[in-house]
Formats: structure tokens, C-alpha cells, sequence
């Protein structure tokens, strides 16, 4: 056979009963010999559309690739050729035409293959052959050019640079190459060496968005983890061109520059931790001054007028996470105290700053919470009264210059940053609080007729309101004031807030029954007005916060708890809420979800204690009804039902500064509280549970931490780890356990982390590794003499799994320990299931070292009896295991064997040969035919 071209259709005799399938596949191919392409496609697709045979649809599809290819629309092309290809796999010319039009597409690789099968079905056609040879030299030149990175890296900015450039898609493939390419060390250092901070710098300069985004994180790859290239890019692009990026309102820019800041800043920070070596160090003058610098531009643009909600609040993050130690354990903490002196004052111009007014700062929703959470990280990390006395002098003065003689603006802009503080660093909002005339104002502008000003002063009504100080003197004056507002406002944001303040005072008694601060059914009221709120989606999301801030203090009642999970409604409303761009509702979630989980701490009192409470007249706090354990598992069920795990894993995934780790805590609490019931666990699991806990295991408070590697620990022991935590995701799971094994834990976690080590380990090698690495061995076996039974026997069994491994077999065969010696007096316990790991242990360990078999004689007397009443059990499992040791130390060496036959032993392994057939039979068997090996003793006549 021989191949004209990419065209010429191939007639074929027609089929019995197909006559019309034929005759227009003949009008077909007479159309496509006069060029007329288009027609010969319609009668093609007339032919397939009449029932044709496959070998007919194969032709047919064949024919239309053909007429493709002359209308040079090679996509169409490729996929009738594959069409009539799946009809026929053999079909050479299908094969041929697909060729070309991959040949055409740039696919040469693919091109290549489709090439060599028709060489392969039909070796001698020469049009085959050349253009194998044609396209063999097409991808040689490809593959010289392409290796060339300085040409790709050309290219991709010629296109990207390129005014007259029209195709949009074009634009976008030579964006994402030029990302791809410089995460990659090799390709950000060619970029780099290519002009390419000056030609990002460039894009950066259209304006246009998605050359903007382009830019942004190709010099994220350039910046990442180098310290000499970070500084050159910041000297080309000026610091604070970068910084004023973060301001611009296309939310995606703002962000992909608070990524590339974020890398700056762990590039610049990571030098002055290292100090200066090599050449590195030799190129960068000061990497602390840049990173002063940086810091410092961010707090201009806090209060730059133009600049977006949006950017502010990403500066106000990046100060979160780089200003602040990351432990207290570092002694300098310069770089907050250089920040307090020199924008303290900014960061509480946002605090203090109304959401969208005119002529004002623009903020969101988020904007004055996160300027309260850094507020409180810096003053976390001060270190003495002399620096927190500075704090608070600076915040007292910039309230008293806009509460004196600024008018009633300067009063709502102070009392809005009391209200701040009180969020943040609350013995700072408390001492401001205290400033003359400050409260007066508070109590006086809440009977204000203008809405603004009775919600600034509501809302620090409120937050004073949880302040121990503060709580008696509003209990006395604000009850009367709020009620009278929720009452007679027409206004729904005013009677909300009204409404929380009334139940922040409400819920004064926190859990205890007995301190009821309003009448009987008050709370039930006000929680119900709070789930009309909070279902109420005409409502802004800002103003339905104060309904789920509301419910987080009622729900310390357990007849609110009890009323909540059963309006299915409501919990949705609130799931939804906590996924909103509202990010300042997730504490007010958490919290509520801990008290309908019961998940806060709680110790029952000691009843002698209570008595002699009772005696001296002294308050005793009493536990509702409700908040026994039936109810609250009741309660769990409903939750979970209602999907609140699937709503918690958005929560932790947030990244944003009101994710708090106090609120970390809070959602580790409740996942810990959902995790509880065995029969609970895959639900957990089935929505996304256990990839939300470990980042809640590995940041937050250290109670937090705890919380989460316990509820890890049980998701460990009741379900397959490998389906809990598929991919790496399952390594990541050991350290927090190995957390749970210190000794400030309880005797529950540390149970739970060693069952659930026990079954990592015996998972794979690489996971028993990673155990080693965390150094969980010398604290297993610390446990290992716990006096607590089930401490002990989970400890024995974690390590028996752990000796599969190496190097905790040369532990064990170190001389001068006692581990050998353990593991054999354990196998002689009474508690039959620490006899079985301890067995189970030794049986592993004299298979893999043998030497360890000699030494079982000497390390206690009564190995002997143990041996013996290992193979004498009644329990199968310790039968074998015994009869696997004896084994193990007959085929060490003839000595021991020896020593063996000489006892009991014998008799017991001659018994156990000829029971029924089984692996204890077995290997007494395989016992004793060594011993007749050795010579030690001899076969009975019948050669048993």
C-alpha cells in the first residue's frame, strides 16, 4: 500500500443493506477531489448519522480527519483520526493523519509514536519513513532550544511585554511558565541573572491584573529561601513600591504581594538569625535594617488615605506574624518594643477607625479585630512592667488627645479604640476605661438619637462588660440602660448589640446553676430572639455576628444549649455565618460550640469539700441537670448531624489574624469533645476531621496543642491511620503524639498516644522512623515500668512494634541494659494481654538476632518457668508465641538446646507436636527434629 498525502478518502465496496451509508461516502469523496471541504464533511456526517457498520465508522471518521486537516483546524483533526483509530486500531492512514495533525498542534512527542507504528505496520513505505526522519529533526531542534533556559525565560517576557500581543491565552500560558520556572532554585537564578527583576518590575507597571499576579509570584520563587537575591530585588523594585502594592483593590494582587512580603520577610529574618557567611554575606549590608525598613513602610501604610480595606488588613497580618518572637525562649524582643515607639499609634488609628466613612480610612469587617490581635501580641511580648508601663502611657495618651477638645467625633473615635483594646490587651482597655469621663461618655451616647454613635457606644458597653473591674458598676447601671435600648429602638443593629450586652451580663454565672442573674426563662427568651437574628439572612453578616456573639454567652445555660442543637435552622445559619468573609464571628462559633460540647474544663468537686462549703456558708457551684453526660452526648450527635465538623475544618483552614490561638484552642476542644464517642469517629473522619486537627496539634496554646493531639490520638486507635491520614499526611501525626507522652500529661493521654504510636508503628518502616527521629523511645520505655497496668502494657506493646526496626534491636542487644530482661519477666506477668506483647516482643527479637537467644538464660532465673508456662497456656496466641521462642533459641545454638531438652520442656514441646495440626504443632515439631539434628535426643520407633 502507499500513502498520497494527508487527503484522498478511501472508497470501499459497499456493505448488504448500506447502500445510502455508500452513496454518501461517494458524494463525499467526489466533494473533497474538487476541494470543496466543507460539503465533503456534511455528507461524511450524513453517512455516520444512518447506522454504518464500525468498519464503515472507521472510514467515515478517517474521511473527516482528512478534510480537517486541509481546513487546517488540527484539533478536530486529532480527534476524528483517534475516533476511527478506537474503531481500528491498525488502521494506518487514521494513524498517519493523526500524526500530522499532533505534528501541527506542537505535540511532537506524541506525533513521533503515532509515526513509528505506521513505520512499524508497514515498513518499507518511504512517505512513513521521511517524515519520521523530518519530525525526528523538528524535536532535536526543539529539545536544543528548549534546554536553553535564558531562551525561554526571553521569550516568555517578549510575549508577556509584547503592546501588540493580542492572544490572551498566550499571555496566560507565558505567565504561569515563568511562575513554574521560577520555583525551581536553577530557573528564579536564571530569571534572576535575565534582567528579570527590572522586566517584572515592568509588568508590575501595566497595572493590568493578571500581569500584576504573574509578577508577584514569579519574584516569590526569586525571593524564596535567598537572602542576597531578596535584597538586590527590594534595591530594584524600592521598598516601599512593593509595600504600596498591598494597597491596591483587586483583592487576588493584595495578596499574592502579602505572599511575596511574607517570603521577604522569612528571607531577611532568617539572615539576621544566621549572621553573615560566605558570599552571601558579603553581598547584603544590613539585613536588619531592610527588615526596619519593610516594617516600617507597613506601618505607613496603616494610615495612608486611598489605600484599600482590604490591603490594610493584609499589612496588619504580616506585622502579626513577623514582629512579635515566635517564643518567649528568644530574649530579644527589640523589634516589638521598636514597633510600639513607632506606630503604636497607627495601629490604633485603625482600631480606632469606623468602618467605610467618608473622608476616613477604609477598613473592613476584619480590619479593627486584627489591629486588636496585634495590639495583644505586642503586648504579650513585652518582658517587664517598665515596657508595658510605656504601653499603656502611649495608648492613655493618644485617647486622651482625641477625647479632649476634638468635639463629639474625637469621642467616638476614643471610645471606639477603648473598645479595641478591650479586645486585644484587655489590661490596657481596662486602665483606659478608668480615664476621666471616658465611661460617663459611654453610658451617656448609648441614649444618643444617631445610630452611629449609640453602636460605638453599645459595643463598648459590651466589651467592658466581660471585664472583672467593670462587670459590678455596669451590672448596676447598664442593665436598666440596655434593656430600655433593646426595648425601644426601632433599629435592629442597636437592639442586637443591646440584646449581647444583656446576655454577657446574663451568663455572669458562667456554668453554675445556682447564679441566675435574671428571672426564670429570661435567657430562653433572649437566646430565642438571637436565633431569629441569626436565621434572619436579610440581615448583614456584620450585624448577625452580634446574634452568634449573643448565643456564645446564653449557651453557658444548658436549657439554651438544649434549645440551640434542636433548631436545625439555626445551626445551619451559624455554620454558614462562620464560613462568611466575617471572620471576626469564628471565636463567637468556637465558644459557643464548647459550651453546647460541654468541652471547657470541668472538675467535679470534692463532696467532703462541698460539705464543709456547705458548713461555713459558702457558695457552691452547682452543675445543671442538663449538663450531665447523657445530654451532652445527646447534644454532640446533633451537632454532628447538623455537619459541624465539615463547618470547623473551613474555620481552621482561615488565614486570618482573628484565628487566635486562643480560638485554636477552642475548636481543639470541640473536635476532641466530638471524637469521644467511639461510634463518632468515621463521622469525624468522613468530613475532613483529621486533616483539620493536625495544624490545631502543631500551633496554638500548648492546652490547645494537647487537645488536638488527644483527638488525633483516638482517631489513630479506632480507624485505619493510612485512610485518616492518607500521603504524607499520616507522618505529620507522630510528633503530636509523641507530645502526649511527656510527663506533664494525664495517664489517659498517655495511654492514648502510646496505643495510638503502636499502631503507626506497626504500619511501615519509614513510620517507625519517623518515631525514632521524635525521640519517643527512652519515654515508651520510661512507661514501660508505669505502675498503671494499661500504661504499662500499651508501652510494651508500642515497643515490641518499634523493635522491627533496627535500631531498637541493637538497643536491646547493647550490653549492660536490662530491656531483654523485661520483656522476659513481663512474659510471665499475670496480666494475660502484657504477656502477649511482652511474648510477642521476645519471639520477634530472638527471630531477628539470635545472639540475644544465649542471653535470655542470664538475665533472670525464672526464664525457664516462663518458658514453660508460656508453651502450658490455655490462650493459643501465648502457646505460640512460646513455642516461637523455644524454637528460635534451640536453633542458636546446641548449648541452649541442650539445656532445653534437659528440662520439662521436652515433654511439653513431645505433647504439643502430636496435637492437632496447627502453628504451635508446627514449631514444637520443627523443635524437636533440631534436637534430634544436634544428637540430643533420638526418634521413637515409629520415627516420630
Amino acid at each position: 500500500m502507499t500513502v498520497s498525502g494527508p487527503g484522498t478518502p478511501e472508497p470501499r465496496p459497499a456493505a448488504p443493506g448500506a447502500s445510502s451509508v455508500e452513496q454518501l461516502r461517494k458524494e463525499g469523496n467526489e466533494l473533497f477531489k474538487c476541494g470543496d471541504y466543507e460539503g465533503a464533511l456534511t455528507a461524511y456526517t450524513q453517512a455516520l448519522g444512518l447506522g454504518a457498520t464500525p468498519q464503515d465508522q472507521a472510514i467515515l471518521h478517517r474521511n473527516r480527519a482528512a478534510c480537517h486537516l486541509k481546513l487546517e483546524d488540527y484539533d478536530k483533526a486529532e480527534t476524528e483520526a483517534s475516533k476511527a483509530i478506537e474503531k481500528d486500531g491498525g488502521d494506518v492512514k487514521a494513524l498517519y493523519r493523526r500524526s500530522q495533525a499532533l505534528e501541527k498542534l506542537g505535540r511532537l512527542d506524541q506525533a513521533v509514536l503515532d509515526l513509528q507504528r505506521c513505520v512499524s505496520l508497514e515498513p518499507k513505505n518511504k512517505v512513513f519513513q521521511e517524515a519520521l526522519r523530518n519530525i525526528g529533526g523538528q524535536i532535536q531542534e526543539k529539545v536544543r532550544y528548549m534546554s536553553s533556559t535564558d531562551a525561554k525565560v526571553e521569550q516568555m517576557f517578549q510575549i508577556l511585554l509584547d503592546p501588540q500581543e493580542k492572544g490572551t491565552e498566550k499571555k496566560q500560558k507565558a505567565s504561569q511558565n515563568l511562575v513554574v520556572l521560577a520555583r525551581e532554585d536553577a530557573g528564579a537564578e536564571k530569571i534572576f541573572r535575565s534582567n528579570g527583576v527590572q522586566l517584572l518590575q515592568r509588568l508590575l507597571d501595566t497595572g493590568e491584573a493578571d500581569l500584576m499576579l504573574a509578577a508577584l509570584r514569579t519574584l516569590v520563587g526569586i525571593c524564596s529561601e535567598h537572602q542576597s537575591r531578596t535584597v538586590a530585588t527590594l534595591s530594584v523594585l524600592g521598598t516601599r513600591r512593593v509595600v504600596s502594592i498591598l494597597g491596591v483593590e483587586n483583592q487576588a494582587v493584595s495578596l499574592a504581594a502579602c505572599h511575596l512580603l511574607q517570603v521577604i520577610f522569612d528571607a531577611l529574618k532568617e539572615g539576621v538569625k544566621k549572621g553573615f557567611r560566605g558570599k552571601e554575606g558579603a553581598i547584603i549590608v544590613d539585613p536588619a535594617r531592610e527588615l526596619k525598613i519593610l516594617i516600617s513602610n507597613l506601618l505607613e501604610l496603616l494610615t495612608e488615605v486611598g489605600v484599600s480595606g482590604q490591603g490594610r488588613d493584609n499589612a496588619l497580618t504580616l506585622l502579626i506574624k513577623t514582629v512579635p518572637r515566635k517564643s518567649l525562649k528568644d530574649p530579644n524582643n527589640s523589634l516589638t518594643l521598636w514597633v510600639i515607639d513607632q506606630g503604636l499609634k497607627k495601629i490604633l488609628e485603625v482600631g480606632g477607625s469606623v468602618q467605610d466613612p467618608p473622608g476616613e480610612l477604609m477598613v473592613t469587617a476584619n480590619s479593627r479585630m486584627s489591629a486588636s490581635v496585634l495590639l495583644s501580641k505586642l503586648f504579650d511580648d513585652l518582658k517587664c512592667d517598665a515596657e508595658r508601663e510605656n504601653f499603656h502611657r502611649l495608648c492613655e495618651n493618644y485617647i486622651k488627645s482625641w477625647f479632649e477638645g476634638q468635639g463629639l467625633a474625637g469621642k467616638l473615635r476614643a471610645i471606639q479604640t477603648v473598645s479595641c483594646l478591650l479586645q486585644g490587651p484587655c489590661e490596657a482597655g481596662n486602665r483606659a476605661l478608668e480615664l476621666s469621663g471616658v465611661m460617663e461618655s459611654v453610658i451617656a451616647l448609648c441614649a444618643s438619637e444617631q445610630e452611629e454613635e449609640q453602636l460605638v457606644a453599645v459595643e463598648a458597653l459590651i466589651h467592658a462588660a466581660g471585664k472583672a473591674k467593670r462587670a459590678s458598676f455596669i451590672t448596676a447601671h447598664g442593665v436598666s440602660l440596655l434593656k430600655d435600648l433593646y426595648k425601644r429602638s426601632e433599629k435592629d443593629s442597636i437592639r442586637i448589640r443591646a440584646l449581647v450586652g444583656l446576655c454577657k451580663l446574663g451568663s455572669a454565672g458562667g456554668t453554675d446553676f445556682s447564679m441566675k442573674q435574671f428571672a426564670e426563662g429570661s435567657t430562653l427568651k433572649l437566646a430565642k430572639q438571637c436565633r431569629k437574628w441569626l436565621c434572619n439572612d436579610q440581615i448583614d453578616a456584620g450585624t448577625r455576628r452580634w446574634a452568634v456573639e449573643g448565643l456564645a454567652y446564653l449557651t453557658f445555660d444548658a436549657d439554651v444549649k438544649e434549645e440551640f442543637v434542636e433548631d436545625e435552622a439555626a445551626l445551619k445559619a451559624l455554620f454558614q455565618l462562620s464560613r462568611s468573609e466575617e471572620r471576626s464571628v469564628l471565636f463567637a462559633v468556637a465558644s459557643a460550640l464548647v459550651n453546647c460540647t460541654n468541652s471547657y474544663d470541668y472538675e467535679e468537686p470534692d463532696p467532703k469539700m462541698v460539705e464543709l462549703a456547705k458548713y461555713a456558708k459558702q457558695h457552691v457551684p452547682e452543675q445543671h441537670p442538663k449538663d450531665k453526660a447523657g445530654f451532652v452526648r445527646a447534644r454532640v450527635k446533633k451537632l454532628l448531624a447538623a455537619g459541624v465538623v465539615s463547618a470547623m475544618t473551613c474555620m481552621v483552614k482561615t488565614e486570618s489574624p482573628v484565628l487566635t490561638n486562643s480560638c485554636r484552642e477552642l475548636l481543639s476542644r470541640v473536635f476532641l469533645a466530638l471524637v469521644d464517642d467511639v461510634e463518632d469517629r468515621g463521622t469525624v473522619v468522613a468530613q475532613g476531621g483529621g486533616k483539620a486537627l493536625l495544624p490545631l496539634a502543631l500551633e496554638g496554646t500548648d492546652v490547645g496543642q494537647t487537645k488536638a493531639a488527644q483527638a488525633l490520638a483516638k482517631l489513630t486507635i479506632t480507624s485505619n491511620p493510612e485512610m485518616t491520614f492518607p500521603g504524607e499526611r499520616i507522618y505529620e501525626v507522630v510528633r503530636p503524639l509523641v507530645s502526649l507522652l511527656h510527663l506533664n500529661c494525664s495517664g489517659l493521654q498517655n495511654f492514648e498516644a502510646l496505643m495510638a504510636l503502636t499502631n503507626l508503628a506497626g504500619i511501615s518502616e519509614r513510620l517507625r522512623q519517623k518515631i525514632l527521629k521524635e525521640k519517643a523511645v527512652p519515654m515508651i520505655e520510661g512507661y514501660m515500668f508505669e505502675e498503671h497496668e494499661m500504661i504499662r502494657r500499651a508501652a510494651t506493646e508500642c515497643m515490641c512494634n518499634l523493635a522491627m526496626s533496627k535500631e531498637v534491636q541493637d538497643l536491646f542487644e547493647a550490653k549492660g541494659n536490662d530491656r531483654l530482661k523485661l520483656l522476659v519477666l513481663y512474659s510471665g506477668e499475670d496480666d494475660e494481654l502484657l504477656r502477649r506483647a511482652a511474648a510477642g516482643g521476645l519471639a520477634m527479637l530472638t527471630s531477628m538476632r539470635p545472639s540475644l537467644c544465649s542471653r535470655i538464660p542470664q538475665v533472670t532465673t525464672h526464664w525457664l518457668e516462663i518458658l514453660q508456662a508460656l508453651l502450658l497456656s490455655s490462650n493459643q496466641e501465648l502457646q505460640h508465641r512460646g513455642a516461637v521462642v523455644a524454637l528460635n533459641m534451640v536453633e542458636a545454638s546446641k548449648d541452649i538446646a541442650s539445656s532445653l531438652m534437659e528440662s520439662e520442656v521436652l515433654e511439653i514441646l513431645s505433647v504439643l507436636a502430636k496435637a492437632k495440626e496447627s502453628p504451635v504443632t508446627r514449631a514444637a515439631a520443627a523443635c524437636l527434629a533440631k534436637a534430634v539434628e544436634y544428637g540430643l535426643i533420638k526418634p521413637n520407633q515409629d520415627g516420630e
